[in-house]
């Protein structure tokens, strides 16, 4: 029996050398709040102190992967209350893993939540999967989750996709790089499956030293940097505008 263990918003449970962390929380559409980025920080935490684990998979329960930011915690109150100056130590901590980290995405993915996926090493989607980088209809700026977006997609479809906001399919997606491999909805737990496999394959010292010199490659993750402008959005004039209509389902007052 693997080892399972059951909380508020995240299972988590490790067998046959991968630990699984469970979005949990469908209630708010998996959104990033104050509990799960402490659950998630926790769990990641154990999984690559553990040297029975192998490889992390990132995966959730309920139509939606993540909605990003819990925007009930981002009405008001300070850039902590927000979570803006704690997720990044999330990303960090995914990306910068020895251990291979495994997105699957059975549904949609929104701004925070496209930023977590991005973070990992390799993202299997399902066909009918959604994503978009909602920030700037809400009044926000992907700061952020550009310090991990920006090194894996094509720069003109980050560039497009950030600008205007809108949905994408997983098919365009992989075109700009953000997803490894989209499978039919009833075949992604194979792909998942084979891609384990592979992974679980490698040695793990070997696999720590490929991703380092992988990641040596790309450019530092620059949060320093971004924290600040993320921060001013969220606690400024528009952020609390696009906030507000987005949570009473109008439109923000800057659309024309």
């Amino acid at each position: 029996m693997p080892d399972v263990t059951s909380d508020r918003v995240l299972q988590v449970s490790v067998s046959r050398g991968v630990a699984t962390l469970i979005l949990d929380s469908p209630a708010n559409r998996n959104a990033l709040s104050r509990g799960m980025r402490t659950e998630l920080r926790t769990a990641l935490s154990d999984a690559l102190a553990d040297d029975a684990v192998r490889v992390v998979v990132l995966d959730h329960t309920g139509r939606v992967f993540c909605s990003g930011m819990d925007l009930s915690e981002a009405a008001g109150g300070s850039s902590e209350d927000q979570g803006v100056r704690e997720f990044p130590e999330l990303l960090s901590l995914v990306w910068s893993s020895p251990k291979p980290v495994v997105a699957v995405v059975r549904g949609p993915a929104r701004a925070g939540g496209v930023g977590l996926l991005a973070a990992c090493d390799v993202v299997v989607a399902a066909s009918s999967a959604t994503f978009a980088f909602s920030e700037v209809r809400l009044g926000l700026v992907p700061a952020v989750i550009s310090a991990v977006v920006l090194p894996r997609m094509t720069t003109s479809v980050a560039h497009r996709l950030m600008l205007t906001g809108e949905v994408f399919d997983a098919g365009t997606a992989a075109a700009g790089g953000l997803v490894d491999l989209v499978a039919a909805d009833d075949e992604l737990d194979a792909v998942l499956a084979g891609q384990l496999t592979a992974l679980a394959a490698g040695a793990p010292a070997a696999l720590a030293e490929t991703k380092r010199l992988l990641q040596s490659r790309q450019p530092e993750l620059a949060f320093d940097e971004l924290l600040g402008l993320s921060a001013r959005f969220f606690a400024g004039e528009e952020g609390q505008e696009g906030i507000a209509a987005f949570r009473e389902k109008r439109a923000a007052r800057w659309v024309p």
